[in-house]
């Protein structure tokens, strides 16, 4: 049996980062085991990394493996303020964000809607 994995410069890395942050901290909250919950999210981190370093080269990635493990980080703290859930979606909207931004936006089909011509 062999594993197929995409070419790095196809993956949607927004989705990536959002599986690692919150399938981290839910693996941790419901096996009890924090470093199982660590494993997910470095997985899911270096697996987005990739993409990042194919994509965009060292310095966006530099960025975006930052935020992503920034958000980690500073999700315990802010969990304490607003609540659990609260806190590990809103940084997984902001690491998301940033991935779909920097990384994601570039390499899709995706494009803003032409602006109507008025009349």
């Amino acid at each position: 049996m062999s594993i197929t994995i995409k070419p790095a410069e196809s993956v949607n890395t927004a989705s990536v980062v959002t599986a690692g942050l919150i399938g981290g901290w839910l693996t941790a909250r419901e096996t009890g085991i924090r470093p199982l919950g660590g494993v997910v999210l470095a997985a899911a981190g270096i697996y987005a990394g990739r993409t990042w370093l194919a994509r965009r080269g060292p310095g966006t990635t530099a960025v975006l493996g930052a935020t992503y493990v920034l958000g980690f980080g500073l999700s315990h703290p802010l969990a304490k303020k607003i609540g659990s859930w609260p806190a590990v979606l809103t940084v997984t909207a902001a690491a998301a964000g940033a991935s779909a931004v920097l990384s994601d936006a570039a390499y899709s089909e995706w494009s803003p809607v032409e602006p109507a011509d008025e009349v």
